[in-house]
């Protein structure tokens, strides 16, 4: 019966069980620290002794930053790391650096903003680093008919593991007495370093059990050249060969897009619904809700993408968003809020989950890595826009009940350059030049 039950999930081999265990491990970074609680400990305690609009500028530079070096550096260090088959210590390096980092928020006192934002920017460019490595793994550890499957195991586990503990730190800020914390800034600080304690634990089954894939070099690439000449000429190489890869370039086109509006969604439904008057309890409420209702619904678009495939599955969930951006304007009370979280809850993870499975099926296996950091700058910069438009509508409307519907445009575009997406001709494609590169023991 576990047998039958892994396979149906597509965790039927231990590497496969292993590599979406880091899900798991990572996923409490992005709950706990980037989604709950940095940002009001952030406001409350580093910047306590700044103005309100000063705290929230801070912040947004803080996060601003992190992500723009994280895009600059995602395709070369990609680059290197395929060139020196060094998938596996680049994300061990990363993974190490975000959970250091994170641990560093414990020692966050009172106006220590330049403290506080430069710790957070170094653990978030080693959470999205080690991403990058991270996803690059999957087209070398799943076949065909395994990856939409595997990649969507992952994200639903994800959100077991980010849920379990994000639930755990919120009875410890609830009742911190309870727990024999003397306040809530103390178990605020104690929850900081259980997301380092999670992430680097569970972060083992990856690194004992998922093998390092075989080091390929491109056709005239010799041994023993300095890395980074390399990681920068294949960058190069690899824009170049953007234009060979159309269904990549068509794809990335469509991810910007409907990404940029997936994740304006996430990072704006809290502050929209505390400017409709929703409590912040009820605002908890949902977000814990979204954490494990969207478990199941991650783990049926893998089974739906195996019914339908990957492309529609996605496209489905996509128009489901779109729904959700109309309905958005029209919510005025906790249950209303609660409603769209429960609609959100339903494609979030499978939305993410295809997008990465559908981009590990297109690429070359042998340049997954410099591939995936093209993928990563995709995801990266894809956050600036949709918050953007939503502030410039929200600032000139006097409302942001217009500049939630404003975000149908960005799922509108990227439902339209997905529809050109040859998912066929891109896996073909990829095959054909993995076929031309040279295995090196």
């Amino acid at each position: 019966m576990m047998a039958n039950w892994l396979n149906a999930l597509g965790l039927h081999r231990r590497e496969l069980r292993a590599w979406a265990m880091y899900d798991w491990a990572n996923s409490a970074f992005a709950t706990t620290v980037m989604g709950a609680l940095a940002p009001p400990f952030y406001a409350a305690v580093a910047t306590s002794h700044l103005p309100d609009n000063v705290r929230t500028a801070y912040w947004a530079w803080t996060t601003s930053i992190a992500l723009f070096v994280i895009a600059v550096i995602s395709p070369v260090l990609g680059a290197i790391a395929d060139y020196k088959g060094a998938k596996k210590r680049f994300l061990a390096f990363f993974a190490g650096l975000g959970v250091l980092f994170t641990s560093f928020l414990f020692f966050v006192g009172e106006g220590d903003w330049l403290f506080a934002s430069a710790v957070f920017i170094v653990a978030n460019i080693g959470f999205a680093g080690a991403n990058v490595f991270y996803e690059s793994l999957l087209p070398n550890i799943a076949d065909k008919g395994e990856i939409d499957r595997v990649s969507t195991a992952g994200y639903a586990i994800g959100y077991v593991g980010g849920g379990l503990l994000l639930a755990l730190n919120f009875f410890w800020i609830v009742w911190p007495e309870t727990f024999g914390f003397r306040d809530v800034g103390q178990a605020t600080r104690f929850s900081f370093v259980s997301v380092s304690v999670w992430w680097a634990v569970f972060s083992i089954p990856i690194l004992r059990r998922v093998k390092e894939p075989p080091r390929a070099l491109e056709a005239g690439e010799q041994e023993g050249v300095n890395p980074l000449r390399v990681g920068f000429h294949r960058v190069g190489e690899t824009l170049k060969e953007l234009r060979k890869h159309k269904q990549v370039f068509l794809f990335l086109l469509a991810f910007w897009f409907y990404n940029d509006g997936i994740g304006s969604i996430i990072k704006l439904a809290a502050i929209y619904a505390a400017e409709i008057g929703i409590s912040t309890p009820s605002i908890l409420l949902t977000f814990l809700a979204v954490q494990f209702l969207g478990i199941p619904f991650t783990f049926g678009f893998g089974w739906l993408a195996g019914k339908i495939g990957a492309k529609r599955g996605l496209q489905l969930a996509l128009g489901v968003y779109l729904t959700i951006c109309i309905f958005g304007s029209f919510v005025t009370t906790a249950a209303h809020f609660f409603a769209m979280g429960l609609a959100v809850s339903t494609v979030q993870g499978g939305a993410q989950a295809l997008s990465r499975s559908i981009f590990a099926s297109i690429v070359p296996k042998s340049k997954s890595s410099q591939f995936f950091g093209f993928f990563s700058v995709s995801a990266k910069f894809a956050g600036i826009f949709g918050p953007l438009l939503f502030g410039l509508v929200a600032a000139g409307g006097g409302s942001s009940r217009p500049a939630i519907v404003s975000l149908v445009a960005f799922f509108l575009i990227g439902m339209f350059f997905l529809s050109k997406v040859d998912l066929e001709e891109g896996r073909r494609v990829a095959a054909e030049e993995d076929a031309e590169m040279r295995v090196v023991e």
